[in-house]
Order: structure tokens, then sequence, then C-alpha cells
């Protein structure tokens, strides 16, 4: 199991004794001092839930959360908060007190790596949840056209119908790929961290994807394409050999084996915040002291035609992030709106 609760305590106790301080780096993935954002919502919200701000001033507020925060997570308290970006540099996350959904980000652009703490409270003014979401998975909330513009790149469907761009995975995740063609996945959550030798090689995964190829979805609802995406994640997940679908929204989709997952029908591939080539760390325990980057996740991408109602298959496209521009051509530039204003969705904190 990928969650302890026996861990959680070693993280915190760990900072503590070590006398770490908010500002003082840690590298994403550390397997003594990072705390991995499962874990770390849930200490948050053992350690909030119940805390009282009622009638206190905003920046009061925002300054007794802060300390409620470092006493949670076995910092000592800053004698005063400085103006960093993020304000806890350390495990990179910035906090915000929500009463409403509007989430209001001011004078910088959302960061794509960084953890957001978005604390719920009540209408009087008690902490009743914590939720924490990356910069990638605010972009995905967005309804507004408030982020109207983050990385593309453009999808030129060729002869073949099935191509496999990468070979062979990056040099970095081939010492922790399996070299045996079967990896029992039946018992394992789709959206848990990959483990070493629990990664299925990317050529092992091309095998797998090819029958999908003329397959039909229906599209049900009104939200069309997440509902496409979804139903295709889920026949993935069937093919890998998982017992069970299961979908938290993060990146990449399928975590557990470093899979990103994207249905195009049009040319147009929305990339989010980071680049696929990007040598950024995830937010991703080590496997065997390596640490994941973006560009190491594998990117499956199936074109497919529609008349509106049926979605079919037609090409498979799978990549490495290093590799994935030797066969997509990006978009030039990058634009994001100033005016940070999300919308978060009624379930958000569910």
């Amino acid at each position: 199991m990928y969650h302890s609760y026996d861990n959680e305590q070693n993280y915190v106790k760990r900072i503590a004794d070590r006398g770490l301080s908010i500002y003082d780096p840690i590298d994403p993935g550390d397997p003594d001092y990072w705390i991995p954002t499962p874990e770390l919502e849930r200490l948050l919200n053992e350690g909030l839930i119940g805390l009282s701000l009622k009638d206190l001033p905003l920046r009061t507020r925002s300054k007794v959360v802060k300390q409620a925060v470092c006493r949670v997570l076995g910092y000592p308290l800053p004698t005063s908060f400085r103006k960093t970006k993020p304000r806890f540099p350390g495990q990179s996350f910035d906090t915000y007190v929500q009463k409403s959904n509007n989430l209001q980000i001011w004078n910088e652009d959302i960061a794509p790596s960084r953890r957001y703490v978005i604390i719920r409270l009540n209408a009087s003014d008690v902490i009743e949840k914590v939720k924490i979401v990356t910069g990638e998975m605010l972009a995905q909330l967005d309804t507004t056209g408030t982020l109207t513009q983050k990385y593309q790149a453009r999808i030129i469907p060729g002869l073949e119908s099935h191509e496999l761009i990468a070979p062979l995975d990056t040099d970095n995740l081939l010492p922790i790929i399996s070299r045996d063609y079967k990896v029992m996945l039946t018992g394992i959550d789709p959206s848990s961290p990959p483990s070493s030798n629990g990664l299925l090689p990317i050529q092992t995964i091309f095998d797998l994807l090819k029958p999908l190829l003329g397959q039909t979805l229906v599209d049900i609802g009104r939200d069309q394409d997440r509902n496409r995406g979804a139903e295709l994640h889920r026949r993935i997940c069937e093919i890998l050999g998982y017992g069970n679908y299961h979908d938290t929204g993060q990146f990449p989709d399928i975590r557990n084996q470093l899979l990103e997952v994207k249905l195009q029908t049009s040319p147009t591939i929305d990339l989010g915040l980071v680049l696929p080539t990007s040598i950024e760390p995830l937010d991703l325990p080590r496997i065997s002291h390596i640490q994941i980057r973006h560009c190491d996740i594998r990117y499956v991408i199936f074109y497919a035609e529609t008349d509106g109602s049926i979605v079919k298959l037609t090409h498979l496209y799978l990549t490495t992030g290093e590799a994935f521009f030797t066969r997509f051509s990006q978009f030039q530039g990058k634009v994001i709106n100033r005016k940070l204003q999300i919308p978060l969705p009624r379930n958000f904190f569910d």
C-alpha cells in the first residue's frame, strides 16, 4: 500500500528532529523529508479540521493558518512569514483559505508543479476540509477562459495507423523498467505511484494498446470530451491488466505506468502548462533513487473520427515526453491571462 500512517508521522518527526524551516529546500521525491501530496493532504485534514477562524481579520486569519500548518508538519514557527513564492518553499505549496468557490490568485501565474493547499471554511468560519491540487490540475479546472492559452502542439496523421515514436523509454527510466512482458497489475490502483520493476516497457504498452484501434466510443451527456476521455482511460486500464479504473484528475492519467492519455478528434493537442520535454521533477516518490521528470512520461495519443455521437479510434501514437516534438510540432508561444480567477466545481471538496 502506498499510504502509511506511520510513514506520515515519520515525515513530521524527521522534519522536527532535523530542525528544518519551511524555507529549507527539499527535492521533490526525497524519501525522508518531501511529503507526497496524498500524505500532505491527509495530515493537514487531520490537523486543521475544526480550527476556528471566527472574527479574525483577513491578515490575521492567514497568519493563524500558516502557523497551524507549521505545527502540523513539524516545522518551527518563523518569527515572521517571508513574502516568498510559494509561501512554503520547502514543500512547494501555498495556502488559500476559501469561504466561496471563487479561487483568486493575485499577481502571479499559476506554477504548474506547485501545490495549492485550498482550505474550506464553513458558514461559522471553521475549517471543514483541505484539498491539494497542483497548478497543472488547477488549469484543468478553469472553465472561464482566464487561462486562455496553454502549451499546444499539432498532430498530422500519417499513412500508418500506429506509430511507436520512442521505441525505448528515457535513459532515466530504463533502470527501473520491468524486463518481464507480464507485470501483474490486477490488485494495483492505476492512480498509485509506480514501483521499481512495475513499469511496463513502452514497447509492451504499444503492443497491448494496438487492438483498441477501430473500436468506437459513445458520447454520453453534455461534457462529451470528458466522457470520451474517461471511457478510453477505462479501456486502457482494462487492457493493461488493472482490476479497476480510477481517475483522480492528476497528471499523468495512469500514474502507476507514468502514462498520459489523450484522445484527439482535432489536430490541436492541449498540453497544459508544462512542455512534455520539461526536465522538471514530478511530485512522485523516488524509485530506487531515481527522480521521475516530466520528460519521462509516456504519452499515448489516439486520433479519432466522430460523427457527433460515435467516436472511432483510427490512429495510435506512443512516445516519451522527451521525444514528443520529434513527431508533433509545437505551436509557438504561450499566453496566460493575468486575471486568475478560477471557480471551483461544486464537488471540488468531495
